[in-house]
């Protein structure tokens, strides 16, 4: 993580006045659902500094030559965490890049509706299903300090990121990555398993930084989204243990559907919505 401390230079410099660059790069990136944002993120990122730094004293800093080039590749719908290299999700940070899913706020909710399944005790063990970046697991596991978990993704360049955040975040002792297809080479029970397959329907239309850029086996599943959710409503069962649950996100037209998936096969399921309240998590027990 980028520290904040001496500005690389103190005067505007040959790079201009930081004010005004965020403002200008703003207006450009009116396509993003966030401009303000990316151009501070891409700023902090070109100058070492955490983004902080430059939301109380931007002042202190000059534009650096670097900023102009990371704007260009946002102005090509490059994900600004596949720029910056790093996205924050629950109380970590995480690498990710390409061939990793980038991690979305609203994922949080899954911990959410675990918090409140578990309340004042805690999973001991934890599995994550498609794991990507190690998003969920590594997050849960630092949510539940005691807790040891496995993630498993098919994807060998996302688990590349996942055991190297793992290592980052000095959990090597407690995080286990198998490559695989969902549950099918794991014979154990956990008590919480978090889950976040690919929910899209293979026709449906996606923002150009999302087609073009984050990897399809991680987004489509099928003709009506519902692919992998047919996979893993058989599987989960064995793999709870007593008392656990199963916290699994969905696309926001998809509660019915996914829920009546998971029921035929003896779970009960909870519904959580996420913090735009939109349906995004079942619960299964």
């Amino acid at each position: 993580m980028a520290e904040i401390g001496p500005a690389p230079s103190h005067g505007r410099g040959r790079g201009g006045d930081v004010r005004a660059a965020l403002a200008a790069t703003a207006a450009r990136l009116g396509f993003s659902a966030t401009p303000r944002l990316d151009a501070e993120l891409l700023m902090a990122h070109a100058l070492g500094v955490e983004r902080n730094a430059i939301l109380l004293d931007p002042d202190r800093y000059a534009v650096p030559d670097a900023f102009a080039a990371l704007v260009e590749r946002r102005m090509v719908h490059e994900p600004v965490a596949y720029i910056t290299g790093t996205r924050g999700f629950w109380s970590i940070d995480l690498s990710v890049g390409p061939g990793a899913l980038v991690p979305r706020a609203d994922s949080e909710m899954l911990l959410i509706a675990a918090q409140g399944h578990f309340g004042a005790s805690a999973p001991g063990t934890i599995l994550d299903l498609g794991t990507g970046p190690g998003t969920l697991l590594l997050a849960a596991l630092d949510e539940w300090r005691s807790a040891q978990g496995v993630g498993v993704d098919f994807s060998r360049a996302a688990l590349g990121y996942a055991r190297a955040n793992a290592a980052t975040l000095v959990m090597t002792d407690r995080a286990r990555f198998v490559c695989g297809r969902w549950a099918g080479a794991l014979d154990a029970r956990f008590d919480l398993i978090l889950a976040n397959p690919p929910y899209i329907a293979t026709d449906a239309v996606l923002p150009p930084e999302v087609h073009a850029h984050e990897p399809h086996a991680a987004l489509f599943a099928g003709a009506d989204g519902l692919d992998d959710y047919r996979i893993l409503a058989r599987q989960i069962p064995a793999l709870l243990a007593p008392g656990g649950a199963a916290a699994i996100e969905i696309g926001s037209t998809q509660a019915v559907a996914v829920a009546a998936l998971l029921e035929a096969q003896g779970l009960r399921t909870a519904l959580h919505h996420d913090y735009g309240r939109n349906p995004r998590v079942l619960l299964a027990t």
